[in-house]
């Protein structure tokens, strides 16, 4: 390991993406505790106080209420860093809901926490079930209350999917995380209305109350957290445009960025992303432009000390993919001077009749490559048609056994055949899939290879390539001629395997990171480091001379 190595594991401040995603997701268990504690009223009042009293022991400790302050504050501040970011309005309608939501919380919040932990901790009065309901059972209070908690959830879930919609398990388990979105304040709007109607029949001794000065004072507490929430926004918009104003001042008037096809003027602060949007350019990005996907990159031209230096959570990104110095994220870069751009991911309206890669989304699987071996020599001695119904059988045997195993097999290139594994799985689950199917594939082929050999007088031989990791899932192609496929540096680096194998005098080569993935590099023996073409470090790999001997098919 390099000497170096030890200083890359120092702890790091955490980055503003990280910070609003550990916040936000306090703030959303915090909110599904409470539905949940609501829709418990359809049991009994006696089961949803004691789910109260226990949740409300949890949050009320020093370190619960650190954490759940802690992340309320965080999560503002996250908020007018973004206001205080933007540039531009024009941003899509999910994106531009999610912030209207976040911003309006705080007004519909502050009286739902002085009613509850103030009364509490300030004026001692204990926040049961029954004074709860008895408060908001008002057209006025029933309306906040449902608007809080509306707000609160579909901001939450919208975060949520904004971030996470492009891993497998996500879009794996979509239906049943949207049933659950939606049935849960469902079901927590009929427990308070089974709440209040128990209420009733029980008729219980009125609820404490605060003292006439305490809720005089909890009201007059409201009004002004409200207001002061207010004001901010209002201070945080006008030092914003005040900042804009003088920024123009000193460094003079808007640049132009130029794309392909039209050059637009923008003020100074614009990111190239709202550059786009506000122009009516089509430029996509997947995750709300919070770097976290690089869909909106750039190729960007500009002169020295126009670009500003990328920041951690755009670094970050850029080193995944490990783009080029001169690819940048739109979303995150904000040109200080004239600058020509070029977006590398064509948004899907403007690429139906072109050239393109659409609607992908990114996902691990597992790639596999299999490849006959002296075809040349096979094709210089056979008739076209003979060797037509050759690759008939050789690619029904490999697609046959690729799709008894749990894959794909997507494309059928020459004598060449790719096939992916985990698109309806994880990657561990993947790569057992690929294993066994290389196994398969090797039992077929040999069968098949003696009535070969009898019948063209040539040997049958093949080869295969497996790599494991993250790669682009879509339609590729020109126009109406397109096919599902994947494309990444894994899809690259396991053909260049399969290339590998015939060096290496094996059946199949793969990855370690393969081998790890499907739990067998404890039994092949000594990883090999490879220079593999069109990676910049080197790969190390396992050879498995046969594996149907090492795996055997059931």
């Amino acid at each position: 390991m390099p000497a170096s190595a030890p200083s890359s594991r120092r702890l790091a401040w955490p980055s503003l993406r990280n910070l609003r995603w550990a916040s936000g997701l306090v703030l959303w268990i915090y909110v599904s505790l409470h539905l949940a504690n609501h829709a418990v009223g359809l049991v009994s009042l006696a089961a949803a106080e004691a789910v109260r009293a226990a949740v409300h022991a949890g949050w009320a400790t020093l370190p619960g209420t650190l954490v759940l302050y802690g992340a309320l504050a965080t999560h503002l501040a996250m908020a007018c860093v973004a206001v205080w970011q933007r540039r531009s309005l024009r941003m899509p309608a999910i994106e531009a809901l999610r912030l209207a939501l976040g911003l309006a919380l705080p007004l519909l919040l502050a009286g739902h926490a002085v009613g509850t932990r103030f009364t509490h901790d300030w004026l001692g009065v204990e926040p049961t079930y029954a004074r709860i309901v008895r408060a908001i059972w008002t057209p006025e209070g029933l309306t906040l209350q449902w608007l809080l908690l509306t707000a609160s959830w579909t901001h939450g879930c919208l975060g949520l999917h904004l971030a996470l919609r492009a891993r497998p398990f996500w879009r794996r388990w979509q239906p049943l995380l949207l049933t659950g979105a939606v049935l849960l304040p469902v079901l927590a709007a009929l427990g308070v209305l089974a709440l209040a109607r128990e209420l009733q029949w029980l008729a219980l001794p009125p609820s404490p109350r605060p003292t006439p000065e305490g809720a005089a004072a909890a009201g007059a507490l409201t009004d002004r957290l409200r207001m002061g929430w207010l004001l901010g926004l209002a201070a945080l918009l006008a030092l914003r445009w005040a900042w804009d104003a003088t920024r123009q001042w000193r460094r003079g008037g808007p640049i132009t960025l130029r794309y392909p096809d039209r050059a637009v003027q923008v003020p100074r602060g614009f990111s190239v992303l709202e550059a786009s949007r506000a122009h009516g350019i089509a430029h996509l990005s997947r995750c709300g432009g919070r770097a976290r996907c690089s869909t909106c990159r750039v190729r960007v031209h500009a002169a020295p000390g126009d670009l500003p230096a990328p920041g951690r959570d755009e670094r970050q990104t850029l080193a995944r993919v490990q783009a080029p110095p001169d690819v940048r994220l739109a979303c995150q870069l904000r040109p200080r001077g004239d600058a020509s751009v070029i977006p590398l991911l064509p948004a899907d309206a403007a690429t139906r009749h072109a050239p393109a890669v659409a609607g992908h989304e990114e996902r691990e699987v597992a790639i596999l490559f299999v490849d006959l071996r002296r075809w040349s020599g096979l094709a210089e001695r056979q008739w076209p048609f003979d060797l037509a119904w050759v690759l008939d059988q050789y690619f029904a045997r490999v697609g046959a056994a690729v799709q008894a195993s749990g894959g794909l097999a997507n494309q059928f290139v020459g004598d060449s055949v790719m096939a992916i594994f985990g698109l309806q799985t994880d990657l561990p689950t993947a790569c057992r899939q690929a294993v066994q199917a290389a196994a398969l594939i090797e039992e077929r082929m040999d069968a098949w290879g003696e009535s070969f050999a009898a019948q063209f007088g040539h040997a049958l031989d093949f080869g295969m390539g497996l790599h494991a990791g993250r790669v682009a899932l879509g339609r590729v192609g020109w126009g109406e001629a397109t096919t599902f496929s994947a494309v990444g540096e894994v899809v690259n680096t396991a053909s260049r395997l399969q290339d590998y194998s015939k060096v290496a005098g094996a059946r199949l080569v793969l990855s370690l990171d393969a081998a790890r993935g499907a739990g067998a590099e404890q039994s092949l023996g000594t990883p090999v480091e490879v220079t593999v073409r069109g990676r910049s470090q080197p790969l190390h790999v396992l050879h498995v001379p046969h594996p149907a001997r090492q795996w055997p098919p059931a």
